[in-house]
């Protein structure tokens, strides 16, 4: 028992050393994925049942969970105005909600080595047996699972400019999944090769696995060359528009609020939006002007009061004023639902104004949105801070006119929209020439969060080829190419107006185009024929001695 519980804790130990490293997003600690979960991988290997396996699983997940998502007890406390300690001990206590990953690969991982181990065929089938079944699950559970966060092990390598590009074949689940096989081969290679054989023989049975080492993370950097080539040179033609991305750094606008009273709180949140915008418009002519997440903190096109339809129009003068079409965070209403908007608006060429209008597809749940199983009225009582809009339909690109004339289709995201690589697949299956998301990360403000908000959303642009601008409210703002690669910031905290000359690469050619996000639920079909059709894997069963 003490040797299991030194075991465990020293492989999560080591595993979260590593992790904590890969997690920088950076090169060149993207270079730790590939051995990160190696210390863990033995320590699974010791266990003796499946219980014993979830239990290894528990501690990583707890470990993990607590470690690299504690600043969401920050935004837990800030949003719910708990204590410190409740909002940790409420991180604790969804850590199996907001990871629940573990528990599947423990489980089905210990079920394909029992299962190997009764079948006959050699060492290195039975191995890759296993690895590939337990990397199908993890893959497929990420995928299947509800999760607050689509946070994978895939997106630590945004700090590969060429590895990464492979996600717009497979996804980020697909660079998740090599470095689950990699991870499991470095452990492979490692126990060969220290076994008390000669070592002709121990290098001849590490070949397998130690090949798979060098070759697969090889294969991605090969495949990034060719696709960085493509995709710059497609940009060093296209054609451009110049995006100023406004950030204010105003946040928390329910106690500015409070403090200015509502009509002065949005006054000064407007005002400050103005100014920027109009030196950006003197000093850089942009094409157009984009505003963050509910920056416009009321329904724009329906008011609900008088002070509310004058705000309207003096954002429409403002706008027609300036010439240049603009996109902004509001809210909209309809049927008494509610919903969190992004509002194109733009002036024609006889000064009539027009708008369209985005609704926000995917809800952070809770917060915004709450399931139907829990929006009672006990439950609301108890957690009055619980969100009531309504989430709006899959996303159309919208086509918007700038002042040459051109007309650029404009996939729009707001915040948590970015998590998901349906909605910006879709809208670039239609259509679009660029991605524009607005967000409000000032919730997220602390540690890594707002850093990791911005990578995911750069893989949208990897997936899609379509280069992106970010408007936030306190940072991070961004300019995002084809390749993700992020050209400009303004950090968070930094007030300012990113300008941004943004390439229009759009084009049909990568696979996550034609095909979606189709390696999740191929990982859900491939592990369950692996589990439960064993024949398919190649490994017959053994014969009764005699």
């Amino acid at each position: 028992m003490k040797r299991a519980i030194l075991t465990t804790l020293g492989g999560v130990a080591g595993s979260l050393l590593l992790i904590s490293l890969y997690s920088r997003i950076d090169s060149p600690w993207c270079w730790f994925g590939w051995v990160a979960l190696v210390p863990w991988l033995a320590a699974l290997d010791e266990a003796r049942s499946w219980r014993g396996a979830l239990v290894r699983a528990l501690v990583m997940n707890l470990a993990f969970v607590t470690i690299l998502f504690g600043w969401f007890a920050d935004t837990i406390q800030i949003y719910t105005g708990v204590s410190r300690a409740m909002a940790f001990l409420a991180i604790v206590l969804l850590a199996p909600i907001l990871e629940p990953q573990f528990f599947i690969f423990a489980a089905v991982r210990h079920l394909a080595r029992n299962l190997a181990a009764h079948r006959a065929g050699s060492t290195a089938t039975r191995f890759w047996y296993v690895t590939v079944t337990a990397a199908c699950s993890y893959v497929a559970a990420e995928w299947a699972l509800p999760k607050l966060f689509t946070v994978t092990f895939g997106y630590g390598l945004y700090g590969s400019r060429l590895m990464r590009q492979a996600a717009d074949i497979t996804g980020s689940a697909g660079l998740t999944f090599v470095i689950l096989i990699v991870n499991e081969c470095v452990l492979a290679s490692w126990r060969t090769l220290a076994q008390s054989q000669p070592l002709a023989l121990r290098l001849r049975q590490a070949l397998p696995s130690a090949l798979a080492v060098i070759v697969l993370p090889l294969a991605l950097l090969g495949y990034g060359v060719l696709r960085c080539r493509q995709i710059d040179d497609l940009a060093a033609h296209a054609t451009t528009v110049k995006v100023a991305a406004v950030q204010a750094n105003i946040s928390n606008y329910e106690q500015i609020a409070k403090q200015l009273g509502t009509f002065d709180g949005v006054r000064y949140i407007l005002e400050a939006h103005y100014r920027l915008s109009s030196q950006a418009i003197t000093d850089s002519n942009p094409d157009l002007i984009v505003w963050p997440e509910t920056v416009y903190p009321t329904t724009f096109g329906t008011p609900k009061s008088a002070d509310g339809a004058a705000f309207d129009q003096e954002i429409a003068h403002f706008v027609a004023a300036s010439g240049r079409p603009f996109i902004f965070g509001s809210y909209d209403a309809e049927a008494g639902k509610q919903y969190n908007a992004a509002v194109f608006l733009a002036a024609d060429a006889g000064g009539k104004i027009g708008f369209d209008m985005y609704r926000k597809a995917l809800l952070f749940p809770f917060t915004e949105r709450v399931p139907a199983l829990f929006d009672t009225p006990l439950v609301r009582k108890l957690f009055p801070w619980m969100g009531t809009w309504t989430p709006g339909p899959p996303p159309e690109p919208v086509a918007v006119t700038l002042a040459d004339g051109r007309k650029v289709h404009v996939a729009p995201m707001i915040c948590y929209d970015a998590l998901d690589p349906d909605l910006a697949l879709t809208s670039a299956r239609k259509g679009a020439d660029m991605i524009v998301t607005l967000s409000n990360d000032s919730w997220f403000a602390a540690g890594i969060a707002p850093r990791l908000h911005l990578i995911m959303a750069a893989f949208r642009s990897i997936e899609t080829h379509l280069s992106q601008v970010r408007s936030t409210n306190t940072g991070i703002s961004a300019a995002i190419t084809a390749t993700g690669d992020i050209t400009d910031t303004l950090a968070v905290g930094e007030t300012g107006v990113l300008i941004a000359p943004v390439a229009l690469t759009a084009d049909a050619g990568t696979i996550m185009l034609r095909w979606g996000n189709w390696l999740p639920p191929t990982a859900l079909v491939g592990c369950g024929l692996l589990l439960f059709v064993p024949w398919l894997a190649g490994v017959p069963q053994k014969r009764p001695s005699r």
